[in-house]
C-alpha cells in the first residue's frame, strides 16, 4: 500500500516560491550589480538637477526617494519576468500543481524583499546626500512597508500579464508606472509628514496607501492563475 504524500499548504508553497526567486537573484546578483547602482545614480542625478541646493533637496527628499524606488522597481519586475519566460519556469509552476494564489504571494514576497532592501539603501542615500532627517520613525517605517507591498503586488500582477509579450521591455513601464502613481503620491505625502517637510496628515495618506496595497493584493491572489495560464498558452 502506497502512503499518500502530505499535502503542502498554501503558506508553505508561497515560501517555496519566494525562496526560489530569491535564490535566483542571489546567484545572478542583478539586483546588487545593476538595480541598486541604478537607483543610487538616480538620486545623484536628482541632486545635480537641483544644483545641489541643500534646502531644496531636503524638502523634495521624500518625492525623489519614491520616484527612484519606482524606477528601480520596473527593472526588478522586468528581471523577474525575464527569468521565468526564458527558462520556462512559468510553465513548470503550472504543471507542479501549486496554488496560483500561493505563487502570487511567494513572488510578491520575493519582490517585496528585494525592494525593501533597496529602500533601506536609498534611505541612507537621502540622509547622506540630501541631509534628510526623520521626525516620526513609526510613520516612516509603516509607510515603507505598505508602499513596498503595493508596489510588489502590482508589479507581480503586471509582470504575469506581460510575461508572454515580446515588447514587454517598453510596455511594462508604460503600464506599471501610471498605475503606481497613487503609491508615489501617498507615500511621498506620508513621508513628507514623517520627515517634517510638509504640513499634512501622513496617517491619512498611509490609510490610502494601505487600501491600494490591499486591493492589488486581493486582485492578484484571485486572478493570478488566469494570468499565468493566459501568458503561457
Amino acid at each position: 500500500m502506497v502512503e499518500a504524500r502530505p499535502r503542502v499548504g498554501g503558506a508553505a508553497q508561497a515560501v517555496l516560491v519566494a525562496k526560489k526567486d530569491l535564490r535566483i537573484e542571489a546567484r545572478s546578483r542583478v539586483a546588487i550589480n545593476q538595480v541598486v547602482p541604478f537607483a543610487l545614480l538616480v538620486l545623484v542625478l536628482f541632486g545635480f538637477a537641483l544644483d545641489a541646493d541643500t534646502a531644496a533637496l531636503r524638502n523634495f527628499a521624500p518625492g525623489l526617494f519614491w520616484l527612484a524606488v519606482l524606477l528601480a522597481a520596473v527593472l526588478a519586475v522586468h528581471r523577474s519576468v525575464s527569468v521565468e519566460s526564458g527558462d520556462g519556469v512559468g510553465d513548470a509552476l503550472l504543471l507542479a500543481g501549486l496554488r496560483p494564489d500561493a505563487v502570487f504571494v511567494g513572488k510578491t514576497l520575493a519582490l517585496g524583499g528585494q525592494l525593501l532592501a533597496l529602500a533601506v539603501v536609498l534611505l541612507g542615500g537621502i540622509v547622506v546626500l540630501y541631509g534628510a532627517s526623520i521626525e516620526d520613525a513609526g510613520l516612516l517605517v509603516i509607510t515603507l512597508i505598505a508602499a513596498v507591498i503595493g508596489i510588489a503586488s502590482t508589479g507581480t500582477v503586471y509582470g504575469a500579464l506581460l510575461a508572454g509579450q515580446q515588447a514587454r521591455e517598453t510596455v511594462l513601464p508604460m503600464l506599471l508606472l501610471p498605475v503606481l502613481s497613487p503609491v508615489l503620491i501617498a507615500a511621498t505625502r506620508a513621508w513628507g509628514d514623517a520627515m517634517g517637510t510638509v504640513a499634512t496628515d501622513g496617517w491619512a495618506w498611509l490609510a490610502l496607501l494601505a487600501g491600494f496595497a490591499a486591493i492589488y493584493s486581493l486582485v492578484g491572489a484571485m486572478s493570478y492563475g488566469t494570468l499565468l495560464e493566459a501568458a503561457h498558452v
